[in-house]
C-alpha cells in the first residue's frame, strides 16, 4: 500500500515523464486490483488542479477506477467530471472524452449524463487544428456507449 501512495505522489512531479510512468503503473494495478481505488479522493481533487497534466493523471485514474466504485463516488462528481469534456486544454478534453466508455461500461446509470455532456460539447472553442480531432473524439465515444 505504501508503495501506491508513493505513486500517487509522484503524479504530482514537475518532471511529466516519471510522472506518467507512475500512471501507468498505477493504471496497471487498477487493473488488477482495487488498491489503487482507496485514493479516488485524491483523484477528485486532481480534476480541479490548475495544471492540465495533473487534470488529466485523475480524469484516467478516476476512469480506470471505475469497476472498483461500489461507493458510487463517481455518481456524486460527475457534473464536475463531465465539465472536463471542454477542458480549457484540448488534449485534457481529449483525454476525459477517450476514457468515458470505461466509466460507461461500469456505471450504465451515468450513460444517460454521458451521453448528454458530449452531445452539447461545442469544439468551436477550440483551435482549428483540434476541433475535427474533438468531434472524431466525441463520434467514436458515443458509438461506444451506444453499444451499451
Amino acid at each position: 500500500m505504501e508503495n501506491i501512495k508513493n505513486l500517487v505522489e509522484n503524479l504530482y512531479s514537475k518532471d511529466n515523464k516519471f510522472a506518467y510512468e507512475n500512471l501507468k503503473l498505477l493504471l496497471t494495478e487498477s487493473e488488477r486490483s482495487n488498491s489503487v481505488y482507496n485514493y479516488f479522493d485524491r483523484f477528485t481533487d486532481m480534476i480541479e488542479d490548475k495544471n492540465s497534466y495533473i487534470r488529466s493523471r485523475g480524469i484516467i485514474l478516476i476512469s480506470a477506477n471505475a469497476k472498483w466504485d461500489k461507493e458510487n463516488k463517481i455518481e456524486k462528481i460527475i457534473d464536475g467530471y463531465l465539465k472536463h469534456i471542454m477542458d480549457e486544454k484540448p488534449i485534457t478534453a481529449r483525454q476525459c472524452i477517450k476514457v468515458l466508455p470505461d466509466i460507461a461500461k461500469y456505471k450504465p446509470n451515468l450513460v444517460g449524463p454521458i451521453r448528454e455532456a458530449l452531445i452539447k460539447a461545442n469544439a468551436g472553442i477550440y483551435p482549428d487544428t483540434m476541433k475535427s480531432l474533438i468531434y472524431k473524439d466525441i463520434a467514436s465515444t458515443l458509438e461506444q456507449i451506444k453499444e451499451r
